[in-house]
């Protein structure tokens, strides 16, 4: 009896502290999971209206089934590559040109994606996502946000922050094409929420660095190709000027830092 009533007490000792692990566990799930969605405001208010631009040009311009437009935000995740995609598949180009047109819109990532290189060390099997989800948005997020001294922590807030910026995305592919399938509207001017949105995350990346260089250059470049380029032009036009942008700010960073040396 004595031994019976000692494995019941451990036996209910056990469950109360697997009962305890799990709402604790549940806790910081949930408050993690709150906090990374008051981080992501911004992209969702932007990447609804946006992904929903998305999903009605897809549902209009190209003959295929609504639910491809979210599956394209689910396998790509390439917000303005995709509605290049659209816009070319719809003017009946091949498949290599249309690689070969989002790879050159894409190729800004090889050079900002290596600032995070350093951060993304030892995510382990999270580290390919972070990689594949990484869009200028996320970026903006994941460079200007606070971080603590704990990198394993910070690197699974990294993570749930791409995948809640995917998710906003694909939601978007989904309804508009959804919408665009069973209701007819004029759907003109939409697009500007791409515009608006980067106008939002560049206040605050500068509010959050501290740094004017990168936006002036930026502003410089575009107002050169405004000038120069017709607009079609203007984005590949671009391409270019980001090895000397890197270099400009490389240099600026390197002074800077001699400076407080001395």
């Amino acid at each position: 009896m004595l031994s019976f009533a000692l494995e019941a007490s451990a036996e209910s000792l056990q469950k109360q502290g697997l009962i305890a692990y799990y709402r604790d566990f549940k806790s910081d799930w949930m408050l993690m999971n709150h906090s990374v969605f008051r981080l992501t405001l911004p992209i969702l208010f932007g990447y609804l209206p946006l992904g929903m631009a998305f999903g009605v040009l897809f549902a209009t311009q190209l003959d295929y089934a609504w639910w491809i437009a979210p599956l394209m935000g689910v396998v790509i995740f390439a917000g303005a590559g995709q509605i290049l995609a659209v816009s070319l598949l719809a003017a009946n180009a091949g498949l290599v040109e249309v690689f070969v047109a989002m790879f050159v819109l894409n190729a800004r990532h090889l050079f900002y994606g290596l600032s995070l290189l350093g951060q993304f060390r030892g995510a382990g099997w999270r580290k390919v996502y972070l990689i594949f989800g990484l869009t200028d948005e996320t970026y903006s997020l994941l460079t200007s946000r606070p971080r603590g001294p704990d990198r394993a922590y910070e690197q699974t807030v990294d993570f749930r922050i791409t995948a809640f910026n995917q998710g906003y995305w694909v939601i978007g592919c989904a309804l508009g094409a959804l919408l665009a399938d069973n209701v007819a509207f004029n759907s003109t001017g939409i697009e500007f929420a791409l515009v608006a949105l980067f106008i939002v995350l560049t206040i605050e990346q500068l509010k959050a660095l501290g740094d004017s260089l990168p936006v002036w250059l930026g502003a410089a470049a575009a107002g050169v190709a405004m000038i120069a380029l017709p607009p079609a032009h203007q984005l590949i036009g671009l391409l270019p000027s980001l090895p000397l942008f890197c270099c400009c700010i490389i240099g600026e960073y390197v002074v800077s830092n001699h400076r407080e040396e001395e």
